[in-house]
């Protein structure tokens, strides 16, 4: 008979923590999806003083996230999986309730206090229990793809080539604005000549740049755009699966991650302008072939696709023995 892992076999074997941000949900719970197990995604409220150091540990840190996270304490999760600063935190308190922990992102401190710390090879971190992975774990597969492509049909029927523009917004390392947006929208308007164009915009997208993404495409022909709630239902996945090729803002690990898991070709909006981290990430995929710069103009191309996911997930499974 087949053995059912500790992660599938209670209730509250798996869980997810994390500060509620997109970017850290979408990565625990990416995790969560390849280890096969239910999970409870759980959001933390961290409270002063001791959110203000975490993950260090001030003394009381058991109250740090008040009620919720109370039940987890009492009744300790087979796994734990937690993304970002907070997160790390209450990894670290599950840990020393028994808890098996893996924790997202580099902590900043020592990885020994975790079971396993999952970081992105731009980051630089190293150790025994360190995995480390080219961008960030997302749910984009073969399968993802199938069911986003069977969510949205109507794109079917857009004329190729049917160019997906994932538009992101301001960072540390990278500034978006209007300004670049009209340099952008030059470069798309000559891509997408006799084809589709496919526009989202993201939570971090300024309110200048939505308006100009209207004002430029709003009466166009065979184009999608999607800049918020009120124009329905979020099509990002759509817009991946029907993508001919993709076209993504520079700043955002998660969203170049996303775009690179498909198996379109990727082009990178001023991929010179990006500084820190981001511009390793680019830079390393850029040397794999997977993505080029917008700037070369839209002649198609093959690259592999970015599947880190699945792999982060079959470590995990080998290490923790699950």
């Amino acid at each position: 008979m087949e053995q059912t892992s500790p992660v599938q076999a209670e209730s509250r074997g798996l869980c997810t923590l994390t500060d509620g941000h997109a970017g850290n949900v979408r990565q625990t719970q990416s995790l969560a999806r390849a280890l096969g197990g239910e999970a409870r995604d759980v959001v933390l409220a961290p409270r002063a003083p001791w959110r203000w150091l975490a993950p260090r540990v001030l003394p009381g840190a058991t109250r740090a996230f008040g009620s919720t996270f109370a039940p987890l304490l009492r009744q300790p999760p087979a796994l734990a999986i937690g993304c970002g600063r907070q997160a790390a935190l209450a990894t670290r308190l599950l840990r020393a309730r028994g808890s098996r922990v893996v924790q997202i992102l580099d902590p900043r401190i020592d990885p020994s206090h975790w079971d396993l710390v999952i970081a992105p090879e731009h980051d630089g971190l190293a150790g025994p229990n360190v995995l480390t992975l080219l961008g960030s774990l997302n749910p984009v597969d073969d399968a993802w793809l199938a069911d986003a492509r069977a969510a949205f049909p109507s794109f079917a029927t857009l004329p190729s080539p049917r160019t997906a523009v994932l538009l992101g917004g301001d960072s540390a390392h990278y500034r978006f604005d209007a300004d670049a947006f009209a340099r952008l929208a030059i470069l798309l308007d000559e891509m997408a000549d006799g084809g589709s164009l496919l526009v989202t915009t993201s939570r971090r997208t300024p309110t200048a740049v939505v308006d100009a993404v209207r004002r430029r495409w709003v009466q166009r022909s065979h184009t999608v755009l999607w800049c918020g709630p009120s124009d329905g239902p979020n099509p990002y996945a759509g817009l991946l699966a029907w993508a001919d090729r993709i076209v993504c803002t520079p700043e955002s690990v998660n969203m170049v991650s996303e775009a690179c898991g498909t198996r379109a070709p990727v082009q990178v909006f001023e991929r010179d302008r990006v500084t820190g981290r981001p511009r390793r990430f680019l830079d390393a995929l850029h040397a794999r072939g997977r993505l080029r710069d917008a700037a070369d103009g839209p002649s198609p191309f093959e690259g592999q696709p970015l599947r880190e996911t699945a792999r982060i997930a079959a470590d995990v499974r080998l290490r923790l023995a699950i």
